[in-house]
C-alpha cells in the first residue's frame, strides 16, 4: 500500500514526479488526495459525515433528555451541544484507540481532528434551530421539532464541508486521524 497517501508532502513528491502521466490513472488508488497534496471534496464529506453522525446522536439524544424532562430551552440546548461534543469526540477516539494509542494519545488525536468541524456544525445547526419561528419551543412529537433539527443538520454539513476539505488539505482537522487507519 503507497502510504504517501497518509502523509501529504509524500503525497506532493509523489505527484511532482508524474507530471506527463495519464491524470485518469491509478485514480481509485488515489481518490483520498486531490493532485498537488490538497483533500478532495469526497474526503472532506466522509470526514464531515463522519462528524455530523456523532454530532447528530449526541443532539438528539440531549433534545430529547431536556425536552422530556421539560427543562427550558437554554439547559436543553446545551445539554445537546455537550452531547454533541461527546459522541462527536468518541467516534474518533474509539476509532484510534482500535488502532492503538493510548488513551491520553487518543483524546490529543481526537480533539485535533473534530474541535473545528463539531463547533462549526453546532454553530450552524443552532443557529437554524434558533432561527426557525417556533422551533426552540416545538415538542418531539411536531413535525417543527424534527424538520429544523435535520434542516439544521443538512445546512451544517453543507457549511462544515468546505471547513473540513480546507483543514485536511493543511494537515489538520481529520488529516491527523488518517495516519491511524
Amino acid at each position: 500500500m503507497d502510504h504517501s497517501a497518509h502523509h501529504p508532502e509524500a503525497a506532493a513528491h509523489h505527484h511532482a514526479g508524474h507530471a506527463g502521466h495519464d491524470p485518469h490513472a491509478g485514480h481509485a488508488h488515489h481518490a483520498g488526495h486531490a493532485h498537488g497534496g490538497g483533500a478532495s471534496w469526497p474526503m472532506a464529506a466522509k470526514a464531515t459525515l463522519h462528524c455530523l453522525t456523532g454530532c447528530a446522536i449526541g443532539e438528539i439524544l440531549g433534545m430529547v433528555i431536556g425536552t422530556a424532562l421539560a427543562w427550558h430551552n437554554a439547559p436543553t440546548m446545551i445539554l445537546a451541544i455537550t452531547l454533541a461534543f461527546v459522541f462527536g469526540y468518541s467516534f474518533t477516539l474509539f476509532a484510534v484507540r482500535k488502532a492503538g494509542l493510548s488513551w491520553k494519545a487518543a483524546i490529543k488525536v481526537a480533539l485535533a481532528a473534530d474541535t473545528v468541524s463539531i463547533a462549526v456544525m453546532e454553530l450552524v445547526d443552532n443557529g437554524i434551530i434558533a432561527l426557525v419561528p417556533g422551533a426552540m419551543d416545538a415538542h418531539l412529537s411536531d413535525g417543527l421539532f424534527w424538520s429544523a433539527l435535520l434542516g439544521g443538520f443538512a445546512v451544517a454539513f453543507v457549511v462544515t464541508t468546505p471547513v473540513n476539505k480546507w483543514m485536511i488539505g493543511r494537515g489538520k482537522g481529520h488529516a491527523v486521524v488518517h495516519a491511524y487507519h
